[in-house]
């Protein structure tokens, strides 16, 4: 589970987001970050009985850095007030369906599914799932995934059939999404109750045969 402690750190670090107020807080954040990683190494231990594919995935492949990229960004602030996790075959770096476990007080969620993929993945996305639509259809429209996820999220999504697809096609509205993920609000409560892991690993065991699927069309 997350230590009360750790969510104290994100919460302070939101407000006090400076090089110079971290350095005197790296203390803190070690220990927070000491136990997002115990976290999860636990995730991902039981995971990789579940998906095969995560069988050679190491924990600090998983977990992105708290430093912020801001060369091209408005937003100068030199830290995340979040911490992440992505586990997909290959690690945080490759490009494929993965799951998800977004650390941030007052914004948890647990997710999945393949996040704006490149336009060679996309295509073969898009084909994969005009071929097999009732696969993908049934996947999706399964009532533990429905309760544990709603619907995959629209928020990418084009205004207009792709090129090569008719708007008549069954699974149009599914072939205009640019990002193909799901994903569950997690309160702040939960964070630090026992069975925070179970809850991310039983919705992880959800959303597989999406992440399956959708690694099958790009491998």
């Amino acid at each position: 589970m997350i230590n009360t402690e750790t969510l104290k750190f994100l919460k302070a670090l939101e407000k006090n987001n400076s090089k110079e107020w971290f350095d005197q807080n790296r203390k803190a954040y070690e220990q927070a970050k000491s136990n997002y990683l115990d976290f999860v190494v636990e995730i991902l231990g039981r995971m990789k009985k579940i998906d095969t594919s995560l069988a050679d995935l190491e924990p600090k492949q998983c977990v992105f850095r708290i430093n912020r990229d801001v060369r091209f960004s408005k937003n100068k602030a030199p830290y995340k007030t979040n911490m992440g996790a992505s586990f997909s075959k290959g690690g945080k770096k490759v490009q494929c369906a993965g799951y998800y476990f977004h650390l941030e007080p007052g914004a948890s969620f647990i997710g999945g599914g393949f996040w704006m993929p490149m336009a060679p993945e996309l295509n073969k996305i898009r084909q994969e799932i005009d071929y097999g639509f009732e696969e993908f259809n049934t996947i999706i429209n399964k009532k533990k995934f429905k309760t544990s996820f709603g619907s995959l999220s629209e928020s990418e999504k084009l205004t207009r059939p792709p090129k090569g697809y008719e708007a008549e096609n069954p699974a149009i509205e599914l072939l205009k999404l640019k990002s193909f993920i799901v994903m569950s609000e997690v309160k702040d409560a939960e964070l630090t109750g026992k069975e925070l892991a179970n809850k991310v690993v039983d919705h992880f065991e959800t959303m597989k045969p999406l992440v399956d699927f959708l690694n099958k069309a790009i491998d």
